[in-house]
């Protein structure tokens, strides 16, 4: 009897209620379509796990749906690309897959370089020239041969 005293008396104590902001038209709208999404999207992923007792894939799937129904979609910070004196983060990615292309070759890239050397003493030499000297040309640094 005790017991069912104390859970009355609990229940009896309310917290006060907070303070109801006023709200325009358009943000009780705003509001609905918001709460409506969520629920839709609950709603499909209901009829889905009907179907996951069938397949054990979509239980997944499933369950990735309600959880994107019940937490807030946040926004996506758009990437901040600086571009001064050069773009910085071009360099990186290229500085990123040559140091990766090295690690993948280091016991490749000797006999690459007697491939190549035997490609400019061979018949296509003197084209593989021009191209090396019209690269060169375009280019700001100066490269002496």
């Amino acid at each position: 009897m005790a017991a069912k005293k104390k859970k009355k008396a609990v229940k009896a104590k309310k917290v006060p209620a907070k303070k109801k902001t006023k709200k325009t038209k358009t943000a009780k709208k705003a509001a609905k379509k918001v709460a409506k999404k969520p629920a839709k999207k609950a709603k499909k992923a209901a009829k889905k796990s009907k179907k996951a007792r069938k397949a054990p894939g979509l239980v997944a799937r499933a369950i990735k749906a309600v959880k994107k129904a019940v937490t807030p979609a946040k926004k996506k910070k758009a990437k901040k690309s600086t571009i001064g004196e050069g773009n910085y983060e071009a360099s990186r990615t290229f500085d990123k897959h040559q140091a990766s292309f090295v690690a993948r070759n280091k016991s490749k890239i000797p006999a690459m370089a007697k491939a190549a050397e035997a490609e400019l003493d061979g018949p296509q030499g003197d084209l593989l020239r021009d191209a090396e000297a019209a690269a060169a040309g375009r280019s700001r640094d100066t490269f002496e041969p």
